[in-house]
Protein backbone atom coordinates (compact mmCIF):
# COMPACT_ATOMS: atom_id res chain seq x y z
CA UNK A 1 0.00 0.00 0.00
CA UNK A 2 1.54 3.57 -0.94
CA UNK A 3 1.90 6.61 1.00
CA UNK A 4 -1.57 8.05 -0.11
CA UNK A 5 -3.05 4.89 0.47
CA UNK A 6 -1.98 4.46 3.99
CA UNK A 7 -2.64 8.53 4.49
CA UNK A 8 -6.22 7.70 3.58
CA UNK A 9 -6.66 4.58 5.72
CA UNK A 10 -5.39 6.59 8.48
CA UNK A 11 -7.63 9.37 8.15
CA UNK A 12 -10.54 6.92 7.90
CA UNK A 13 -9.50 4.78 11.09
CA UNK A 14 -9.07 8.01 13.10
CA UNK A 15 -12.15 9.30 11.88
CA UNK A 16 -14.29 6.49 12.63
CA UNK A 17 -12.65 5.96 16.18
CA UNK A 18 -13.75 9.73 16.92
CA UNK A 19 -16.93 9.33 16.05
CA UNK A 20 -17.76 6.19 17.51
CA UNK A 21 -15.55 6.91 20.86
CA UNK A 22 -18.47 10.07 21.29
CA UNK A 23 -21.16 7.70 20.65
CA UNK A 24 -20.38 5.36 23.30
CA UNK A 25 -19.56 8.37 25.73
CA UNK A 26 -22.78 9.37 24.97
CA UNK A 27 -23.82 5.68 25.89
CA UNK A 28 -21.78 5.79 29.30
CA UNK A 29 -23.22 8.66 30.56
CA UNK A 30 -26.80 7.79 29.93
CA UNK A 31 -26.34 5.08 31.78
CA UNK A 32 -24.83 6.59 34.96
CA UNK A 33 -27.34 9.29 35.08
CA UNK A 34 -30.05 6.60 34.50
CA UNK A 35 -28.61 4.28 37.67
CA UNK A 36 -28.57 7.50 40.07
CA UNK A 37 -32.24 8.80 38.95
CA UNK A 38 -33.67 5.24 39.11
CA UNK A 39 -36.23 6.48 36.88
CA UNK A 40 -38.30 4.16 35.62
CA UNK A 41 -39.56 5.91 32.60
CA UNK A 42 -35.94 5.95 31.51
CA UNK A 43 -34.23 2.85 31.89
CA UNK A 44 -30.01 2.27 31.65
CA UNK A 45 -28.63 1.03 28.33
CA UNK A 46 -27.99 -2.29 30.15
CA UNK A 47 -31.67 -2.81 30.91
CA UNK A 48 -33.18 -1.90 27.45
CA UNK A 49 -30.54 -4.44 25.87
CA UNK A 50 -31.56 -7.21 27.82
CA UNK A 51 -35.20 -6.80 26.45
CA UNK A 52 -33.73 -6.31 23.23
CA UNK A 53 -31.99 -9.71 23.32
CA UNK A 54 -34.90 -11.56 25.22
CA UNK A 55 -37.49 -9.95 22.51
CA UNK A 56 -35.80 -10.45 19.19
CA UNK A 57 -32.80 -13.59 19.98
CA UNK A 58 -34.61 -15.74 22.02
CA UNK A 59 -35.98 -17.97 19.06
CA UNK A 60 -34.23 -21.28 18.18
CA UNK A 61 -31.28 -21.92 16.30
CA UNK A 62 -33.24 -22.88 13.17
CA UNK A 63 -34.22 -19.46 12.93
CA UNK A 64 -30.81 -17.93 13.82
CA UNK A 65 -31.80 -17.50 17.12
CA UNK A 66 -34.38 -14.63 15.75
CA UNK A 67 -37.79 -15.16 17.92
CA UNK A 68 -40.98 -15.11 16.19
CA UNK A 69 -41.29 -11.08 16.93
CA UNK A 70 -38.61 -10.74 14.16
CA UNK A 71 -40.81 -12.44 11.24
CA UNK A 72 -43.96 -11.37 12.48
CA UNK A 73 -43.15 -7.39 13.13
CA UNK A 74 -39.99 -6.28 12.56
CA UNK A 75 -39.82 -8.22 8.86
CA UNK A 76 -43.22 -6.48 7.84
CA UNK A 77 -42.09 -3.05 8.68
CA UNK A 78 -39.28 -3.49 6.99
CA UNK A 79 -40.80 -4.49 3.82
CA UNK A 80 -43.22 -1.50 4.26
CA UNK A 81 -40.41 1.29 4.37
CA UNK A 82 -38.40 -0.46 1.24
CA UNK A 83 -41.50 -0.93 -0.65
CA UNK A 84 -43.27 2.21 -0.65
CA UNK A 85 -40.30 4.07 -0.76
CA UNK A 86 -38.73 2.28 -3.91
CA UNK A 87 -42.68 3.08 -5.52
CA UNK A 88 -42.44 6.44 -4.25
CA UNK A 89 -38.80 6.78 -5.86
CA UNK A 90 -39.82 5.65 -9.21
CA UNK A 91 -43.25 7.38 -9.37
CA UNK A 92 -41.09 10.70 -8.31
CA UNK A 93 -38.01 10.30 -10.71
CA UNK A 94 -40.58 9.11 -13.62
CA UNK A 95 -43.16 12.20 -13.34
CA UNK A 96 -39.63 14.87 -12.54
CA UNK A 97 -37.85 13.83 -15.10
CA UNK A 98 -41.51 15.05 -17.33
CA UNK A 99 -42.17 17.89 -15.38
CA UNK A 100 -38.59 19.02 -15.43
CA UNK A 101 -38.25 18.59 -19.16
CA UNK A 102 -41.74 19.97 -19.99
CA UNK A 103 -41.92 24.00 -20.09
CA UNK A 104 -45.09 24.52 -19.12
CA UNK A 105 -46.16 21.11 -17.48
CA UNK A 106 -44.97 22.80 -14.12
CA UNK A 107 -47.22 25.70 -14.49
CA UNK A 108 -49.91 23.48 -15.06
CA UNK A 109 -49.83 20.97 -11.82
CA UNK A 110 -47.53 23.52 -9.55
CA UNK A 111 -50.42 24.62 -7.70
CA UNK A 112 -51.97 21.10 -6.89
CA UNK A 113 -48.18 19.88 -5.77
CA UNK A 114 -47.80 22.94 -3.35
CA UNK A 115 -51.27 22.20 -1.84
CA UNK A 116 -50.84 18.41 -2.18
CA UNK A 117 -47.55 18.38 -0.20
CA UNK A 118 -48.57 21.21 2.18
CA UNK A 119 -50.86 18.20 3.49
CA UNK A 120 -49.19 16.20 6.64
CA UNK A 121 -49.35 12.21 5.42
CA UNK A 122 -50.55 11.55 9.29
CA UNK A 123 -53.78 13.70 8.40
CA UNK A 124 -54.70 11.50 5.42
CA UNK A 125 -53.78 7.97 7.26
CA UNK A 126 -57.66 7.87 8.39
CA UNK A 127 -58.61 8.20 4.40
CA UNK A 128 -56.29 5.69 3.49
CA UNK A 129 -57.76 3.36 6.01
CA UNK A 130 -60.93 3.70 4.54
CA UNK A 131 -59.67 3.23 1.49
CA UNK A 132 -57.59 0.23 1.45
CA UNK A 133 -58.47 -1.09 4.80
CA UNK A 134 -56.53 -2.40 8.03
CA UNK A 135 -53.32 -3.65 6.45
CA UNK A 136 -50.67 -3.23 4.37
CA UNK A 137 -52.12 -1.09 1.74
CA UNK A 138 -53.12 1.85 3.81
CA UNK A 139 -49.34 1.84 5.40
CA UNK A 140 -47.74 1.81 1.74
CA UNK A 141 -50.49 4.41 0.71
CA UNK A 142 -49.02 7.01 3.75
CA UNK A 143 -45.57 6.15 3.23
CA UNK A 144 -45.37 6.66 -0.70
CA UNK A 145 -47.53 10.02 -0.67
CA UNK A 146 -45.22 11.25 2.34
CA UNK A 147 -41.81 10.29 0.46
CA UNK A 148 -43.03 11.08 -3.04
CA UNK A 149 -42.75 14.97 -2.90
CA UNK A 150 -39.01 15.16 -2.02
CA UNK A 151 -37.98 12.77 -4.69
CA UNK A 152 -39.90 14.80 -7.13
CA UNK A 153 -39.22 18.24 -6.77
CA UNK A 154 -35.19 17.68 -6.59
CA UNK A 155 -35.78 15.56 -9.48
CA UNK A 156 -37.09 18.87 -11.14
CA UNK A 157 -34.97 20.90 -9.75
CA UNK A 158 -32.13 18.54 -10.99
CA UNK A 159 -33.38 18.36 -14.43
CA UNK A 160 -33.94 21.71 -14.98
CA UNK A 161 -30.34 22.40 -13.68
CA UNK A 162 -28.53 20.62 -16.79
CA UNK A 163 -26.17 22.87 -18.48
CA UNK A 164 -27.53 24.55 -21.39
CA UNK A 165 -24.59 23.72 -23.33
CA UNK A 166 -25.38 19.98 -23.63
CA UNK A 167 -28.79 21.15 -24.18
CA UNK A 168 -28.02 22.51 -27.10
CA UNK A 169 -25.70 20.16 -28.43
CA UNK A 170 -27.90 17.21 -27.66
CA UNK A 171 -30.23 19.27 -30.17
CA UNK A 172 -27.93 19.95 -32.58
CA UNK A 173 -27.11 16.10 -32.91
CA UNK A 174 -31.02 15.32 -32.91
CA UNK A 175 -30.02 13.35 -29.80
CA UNK A 176 -32.95 10.39 -29.40
CA UNK A 177 -35.14 11.26 -26.57
CA UNK A 178 -34.14 8.10 -24.63
CA UNK A 179 -30.35 8.34 -25.20
CA UNK A 180 -30.90 12.01 -24.31
CA UNK A 181 -32.59 11.75 -21.08
CA UNK A 182 -30.76 8.37 -19.72
CA UNK A 183 -27.12 9.58 -20.82
CA UNK A 184 -27.02 13.20 -20.18
CA UNK A 185 -30.08 14.47 -18.17
CA UNK A 186 -30.17 11.69 -14.92
CA UNK A 187 -26.41 11.70 -14.60
CA UNK A 188 -26.15 15.67 -14.02
CA UNK A 189 -29.41 15.74 -11.70
CA UNK A 190 -28.46 12.42 -9.81
CA UNK A 191 -26.75 15.03 -7.07
CA UNK A 192 -30.21 16.47 -6.34
CA UNK A 193 -31.80 13.27 -6.79
CA UNK A 194 -30.02 11.40 -4.41
CA UNK A 195 -30.63 14.65 -1.90
CA UNK A 196 -34.48 13.82 -2.06
CA UNK A 197 -33.62 10.47 -1.96
CA UNK A 198 -32.27 10.64 1.71
CA UNK A 199 -34.96 12.91 2.78
CA UNK A 200 -37.56 10.99 1.50
CA UNK A 201 -36.09 7.65 2.99
CA UNK A 202 -36.04 9.26 6.45
CA UNK A 203 -39.75 10.33 5.95
CA UNK A 204 -40.37 6.57 5.25
CA UNK A 205 -39.55 5.08 8.06
CA UNK A 206 -41.26 8.22 10.63
CA UNK A 207 -44.68 7.22 8.45
CA UNK A 208 -44.33 3.62 8.89
CA UNK A 209 -44.22 3.85 12.68
CA UNK A 210 -47.15 6.82 12.29
CA UNK A 211 -49.39 4.07 9.91
CA UNK A 212 -49.05 1.28 12.01
CA UNK A 213 -49.87 3.47 15.10
CA UNK A 214 -53.21 4.08 13.19
CA UNK A 215 -54.08 1.12 11.84
CA UNK A 216 -52.30 -2.26 11.10
CA UNK A 217 -52.42 -5.70 12.44
CA UNK A 218 -48.56 -5.87 13.26
CA UNK A 219 -45.56 -3.96 12.87
CA UNK A 220 -43.09 -1.94 14.44
CA UNK A 221 -45.58 1.14 15.29
CA UNK A 222 -47.86 -1.40 16.81
CA UNK A 223 -46.03 -3.18 19.54
CA UNK A 224 -44.14 0.04 20.15
CA UNK A 225 -47.77 1.72 21.16
CA UNK A 226 -49.01 -1.63 22.61
CA UNK A 227 -45.44 -1.71 25.34
CA UNK A 228 -45.93 2.00 25.93
CA UNK A 229 -49.85 1.01 26.49
CA UNK A 230 -48.70 -1.64 29.11
CA UNK A 231 -45.59 1.05 30.90
CA UNK A 232 -43.17 -2.05 29.55
CA UNK A 233 -40.57 1.08 29.45
CA UNK A 234 -37.50 -1.26 29.20
CA UNK A 235 -39.04 -2.95 26.07
CA UNK A 236 -40.46 0.48 24.47
CA UNK A 237 -37.24 1.78 24.36
CA UNK A 238 -36.05 -1.67 22.66
CA UNK A 239 -38.30 -0.71 19.79
CA UNK A 240 -37.14 2.77 19.62
CA UNK A 241 -33.45 1.99 19.39
CA UNK A 242 -34.32 -0.57 17.15
CA UNK A 243 -36.52 2.39 15.04
CA UNK A 244 -32.62 4.74 15.23
CA UNK A 245 -30.63 1.47 14.30
CA UNK A 246 -32.82 0.90 11.41
CA UNK A 247 -32.68 4.71 9.84
CA UNK A 248 -29.23 4.26 10.68
CA UNK A 249 -28.38 1.28 8.33
CA UNK A 250 -30.48 2.83 5.88
CA UNK A 251 -29.34 6.72 5.80
CA UNK A 252 -25.99 4.62 5.58
CA UNK A 253 -26.35 1.93 2.77
CA UNK A 254 -27.78 5.22 0.67
CA UNK A 255 -25.16 7.10 0.99
CA UNK A 256 -22.71 3.89 0.29
CA UNK A 257 -24.56 3.62 -2.97
CA UNK A 258 -24.45 7.59 -3.64
CA UNK A 259 -20.89 7.38 -3.71
CA UNK A 260 -20.23 4.82 -5.95
CA UNK A 261 -22.76 6.24 -8.24
CA UNK A 262 -21.34 9.14 -8.16
CA UNK A 263 -17.45 8.69 -7.93
CA UNK A 264 -17.57 9.84 -11.27
CA UNK A 265 -17.85 13.95 -9.84
CA UNK A 266 -14.88 15.97 -9.65
CA UNK A 267 -16.35 17.15 -6.26
CA UNK A 268 -17.20 13.89 -5.41
CA UNK A 269 -13.65 12.67 -5.70
CA UNK A 270 -12.29 15.69 -3.61
CA UNK A 271 -14.60 15.16 -0.67
CA UNK A 272 -13.37 11.41 -0.81
CA UNK A 273 -9.88 12.38 -0.95
CA UNK A 274 -10.57 14.66 1.82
Amino acid sequence: MGSRGSAVLGRGLRGFARNWLLFLGLIVLWQLVAVLADDPFFPPPTTILGAAGDLWFSGPASQLLLSDVVFDHVLPSLGRVIGGWLIAVVVGVAVGTALGRSRTGLDYVGPLFAFARAIPPPVLAPVFLVLFGIGSGMQLATIIFGALWPVLLNTVDGVRSVDKVKVETARSFRTPAPYWIGMVVLPAALPKIFAGLRLSLSISVILMVVSELVGALNGIGKQLFLEQSKYNFPTMWAWIVLLGIIGFGFNAALLAVERRVLRWQPTRNAQDAN
